[in-house]
């Protein structure tokens, strides 16, 4: 069946009849009547700055920063980027594969991927007319052939890239058109060790979470609330040296702040605040002003504003971005330039983990062409974030996730950007997934499982059924969006082999709902790729 729509900018808000007015911000979002943003969780891991431009602390300051305020430039973690795309995307068989309880491979019924806008002439297990398999494993995780995600990570992405990166796929139902949804994982990844030495959480949101959805209610700590970022001129203004470091040099600079620590800490030691909590305030005082002589001795004249490094913005052809891409003032440019904030942050150390949120995902009742071309622009982003990690030679784990998903009633789109695929017509919370792809500078990621049947259940966590829809008794996760995230955290933890250490980082605050032993390890995708401190390349 073909049926042709109106034409409409694609970045138009969306006037759903079956949704009700937008009221909250997050409803705006996902219409997309506002944009969305991006934000960062503060621990950074690595640092790119080059030893040659790093001042030196005094022993007792740097000592005192680094184990009595904890103010560090990493816990040896791998970065950890999330994309919030709000609204209900598509993630299912359209763009990640996703099959019944064998894996990737094991393919659904023709009727399960019309479901998922598939027709029944592109379906994975047949190929398209110049002979390419719709189903892809170029990624290591598979993805139909023409998946918009795909595409758009290529298109950001040099080849050979693709070579070093693996994932897994959740099948998980989540609410349609919802912020209640617990699906951001990024105080559990904190608690796992990602530790900043200038943020701990920012975010796009004046919320808790930072994000569109919430994070689980037993994970939260008001000392982790988000600060936002969400371009260039934020990543900037994180770190103001001051005038100081302009008007004389940065080793004058910084002797001038731990001066002005030495004499706080003098002062601080004559006097009582008459407080209970005197030494605790006196500290937090103290360790303001270690960080002040921090921040003036390792960013005091280095560049960090995104748009100034030229492996993301330059018009030699050897950068991700061009400039008109990231400057035109198109929604994709603010995308691009979001995108490029959180990972300047995360993967130069600067914060350890961050979630790019994307608005109007909530894309039924229209051509199918809309869904194809805001997909695109995820894959692009994602791309990047893979790429600039390449580029630095340093691992990440990219996490994907919406509130809900969609379903295809058949009408086929035939238009250029429509592709030929199914429409989609309807909120649908039975085709959800998540997705997560992990980057490794040294090899590709190694599942885990001895066999090629076993490792396709580390690949694919949980199942479908023929028809198209998540097996909720197939994993604890598969119905419980708290449980999506544990298991995001184990995945986490078990890339750099703390898995063991999993139902401990969550109690006694709660019960991690994953099992133990066996469990874990069924729920767990890939070996170690790092083990203690990851080293700061020179």
């Amino acid at each position: 069946m073909t049926k042709r729509r109106n034409a409409r900018h694609w970045d138009a808000p969306q006037l759903h009849g079956d949704h009700p007015r937008p009221v909250t911000r997050r409803e705006f979002v996902a219409q997309g009547f506002m944009s969305g943003a991006a934000y960062t969780v503060g621990a950074g891991a690595l640092s790119m700055l080059p030893a040659s431009a790093l001042g030196d602390l005094s022993p007792d300051i740097d000592d005192l920063r680094l184990n009595t305020c904890q103010i560090t430039d990493g816990a040896g973690k791998i970065p950890f980027i999330c994309f919030d795309l709000a609204g209900g995307a598509n993630i299912s068989n359209s763009n990640v594969l996703v099959g019944q309880s064998g894996g990737q491979n094991d393919f659904l019924s023709t009727a399960g991927y019309d479901k998922m806008g598939l027709p029944g002439d592109a379906v994975p297990g047949l190929n398209d007319a110049n002979g390419n398999p719709f189903a892809n494993f170029d990624l290591g995780l598979g993805f139909h052939f023409d998946s918009a995600f795909r595409r758009g990570m290529l298109a950001s992405m040099t080849p050979g890239t693709e070579l070093n990166v693996n994932g897994a796929v959740i099948p998980a139902r989540s609410d349609n058109d919802t912020g209640n949804n617990p699906h951001n994982p990024m105080y559990g990844i904190a608690l796992a060790g990602a530790k900043g030495s200038i943020l701990t959480l920012t975010g796009s949101e004046n919320s808790d979470s930072g994000g569109n959805s919430m994070l689980p209610a037993m994970l939260y700590d008001p000392e982790l609330r988000p600060t936002k970022v969400d371009r260039p001129s934020d990543v900037v203004n994180l770190v103001d040296t001051g005038d100081l470091v302009g008007i004389l040099s940065k080793a004058d600079a910084t002797a001038v702040m731990e001066s002005i620590y030495r004499l706080s800490e003098a002062k601080m030691g004559r006097v009582s605040t008459q407080i209970s909590a005197d030494a605790a305030i006196k500290q937090a005082v103290n360790c303001g002003y270690v960080k002040a002589a921090h921040i003036a001795e390792a960013f005091g004249g280095v560049p960090i504003d995104p748009a100034l490094d030229t492996d993301i913005v330059a018009d030699d052809g050897s950068a991700i971005f061009t400039t008109a891409e990231f400057t035109d003032g198109s929604r994709s440019a603010r995308e691009f330039q979001k995108t490029a904030s959180v990972m300047k942050l995360v993967m130069n150390g600067f914060a350890g983990a961050g979630c790019v949120e994307m608005g109007g995902y909530d894309y039924h009742g229209g051509a199918r062409a809309e869904g194809e071309v805001k997909d695109f622009r995820a894959g692009r982003c994602m791309g990047a974030v893979l790429e600039y990690a390449a580029r630095l030679g340093k691992p990440v784990m990219m996490y994907v996730f919406s509130d809900g998903s969609v379903s295809s009633n058949g009408v086929i789109d035939n238009s250029t950007d429509g592709r030929g695929k199914g429409e989609w017509a309807s909120d649908n919370s039975s085709t959800a997934a998540a997705f997560f792809l992990v980057y490794n500078p040294t090899r590709r990621p190694v599942l885990l499982g001895g066999t090629p049947d076993q490792q396709a259940l580390h690949q694919q966590i949980g199942a479908m059924d023929a028809g198209g829809s998540v097996m909720r008794a197939a994993t604890p996760m598969a119905n419980n969006v708290n449980l999506l995230v544990n298991s995001v955290i184990l995945n986490y933890m078990a890339l750099h082999g703390e898995q063991g250490n999993f139902a401990n980082l969550l109690s006694p605050n709660w019960n991690h709902g994953l099992g133990s032993g066996g469990q874990l390890d069924a729920y767990t995708a890939f070996e170690p790729i790092v083990s203690g401190t990851i080293a700061t390349p020179v």
